[in-house]
């Protein structure tokens, strides 16, 4: 028998705001956390706009000792981590540590402790190579340092799976819960690249947009002027937990997740298969015991990308068929940016809120409609919608697809 599977805190740092309460209320006020880029390497690149995060203070959540032995990405990670663990109010001393896991990806990792150890090797020498460099930089390290700093010691692994990383964690925590191995479970993901680098690499294959002149109007998914996503960073983290769990200890429980469903495409690297995004989306209806009929919203990838948007719309027809006109479908990404690995896991708490308060976040900036992308995508205002059932779909570079099933809780 299937143990259910709830959420019962929840934590994030974005460019929306660094705690869940701003972000939600950003979300559903239509603010873009879009800004342009003041810093020095980026005069030849393209693209000069992303989601940066702002007024994040490590010293809330660390010792000062501490905060130069981990990388922005781990720095996130425990941030949101430490949220939905405080407001799950789970007390580690009367639990079983072998009990409680850690599931948190990141899609690149401690890519800025990389670029400053290579900075150090060339100008200075391989003494001058930081002996921290390797478990700063390595991607698992966001969920071991988590894993020190709370205690616990169950079942803990990173997907790395681009940017459908967040949703592998959350689908496969919530696997290992529904199947008895677990009884809690942090999972989500975190991501901190905001570089020349990165900026120049992705600028060069036109995949980010290169709206300049107003950042907040860059960020525009299913539009028919999108050119391509804003890169962001931050993380999301969820404490999901058994019910019986959750209920025996008095906890509040903010949402239900019912379903998963994973695929790859095994097509090409960066263009999609509308054909995996629809399995993965079937397959993760088929996990909840629900029928397509039954959705009402989808939080999308929606990445602003003009393939990437015309294939989930493709993907999404073909799963709903007809009923795929009645959806209400939005992409948060009009106003987080993409936060790559981290993506999925502001998602799932956005979605959460909208089944928990009956809001539908909008889609900004969508102002030209395109014939390829004709669905309801919540247009420039959230609405008030009373919903019981969601999608939030992750899809990533190398096809790796992940599509989770939220429920409205009721006991």
């Amino acid at each position: 028998m299937n143990r259910r599977v709830v959420v019962t805190g929840y934590g994030s740092i974005s460019p929306l705001g660094n705690d869940t309460e701003t972000l939600w209320n950003h979300v559903i006020g239509a603010k873009s956390g879009i800004s342009k880029i003041e810093f020095e390497g980026y005069e030849d690149i393209r693209t000069k706009v992303a989601g940066l995060i702002k007024d994040f203070s490590p010293n809330l959540y660390f010792e000062k000792k501490e905060m130069n032995k981990y990388d922005k990405f781990v720095q996130y990670a425990y941030a949101a981590a430490a949220q939905a663990l405080n407001q799950s109010r789970l007390i580690i001393e009367n639990e079983d540590p072998y009990r409680l896991g850690v599931f948190i990806g990141s899609g690149i990792g401690g890519m800025d402790t990389f670029l400053s150890n290579h900075k150090n090797l060339i100008d200075n020498g391989t003494k001058k190579v930081s002996p921290f460099m390797a478990p700063m930089m390595i991607s698992n390290m966001a969920a071991g340092i988590v894993s020190i700093k709370t205690g616990f010691k169950g079942t803990s692994f990173s997907p790395v799976s681009a940017c459908a990383t967040s949703n592998h964690a959350i689908g496969e925590a919530f696997l290992n819960i529904r199947h008895g191995y677990s009884d809690a479970i942090l999972a989500g993901g975190t991501e901190a690249s905001i570089n020349a680098l990165s900026f120049a690499g992705f600028s060069r294959m036109k995949a980010m947009s290169a709206h300049n002149d107003n950042p907040a109007k860059a960020s525009r998914p299913f539009d028919k002027q999108r050119d391509g996503f804003v890169m962001a960073e931050g993380a999301g983290i969820l404490l999901l937990e058994e019910y019986k769990h959750a209920l025996k200890r008095g906890a509040h429980i903010l949402g239900e997740i019912i379903g998963y469903g994973s695929t790859t495409d095994a097509f090409h690297i960066t263009s999609p298969d509308f054909r995996g995004a629809a399995q993965a989306m079937k397959l993760a209806i088929q996990s909840a015991e629900i029928t397509p009929a039954d959705i009402e919203y989808i939080n999308a990838h929606g990445t602003s990308t003009p393939e990437g948007d015309k294939s989930e719309t493709k993907a999404i027809k073909a799963v709903f068929g007809e009923h795929a006109y009645k959806l209400k479908v939005s992409s948060t990404k009009s106003m987080t940016g993409h936060l790559f690995g981290a993506a999925g896991g502001i998602e799932s708490i956005i979605t959460m809120n909208s089944l928990s308060a009956g809001i539908l976040p909008p889609t900004i900036n969508y102002e030209n409609p395109d014939e390829e992308c004709d669905l309801d995508y919540v247009p420039n205002t959230p609405i008030n919608s009373s919903i019981h059932y969601a999608l939030s779909n992750g899809f990533g570079f190398g096809g790796h697809n992940a599509v989770l099933v939220f429920k409205k809780f009721a006991e």
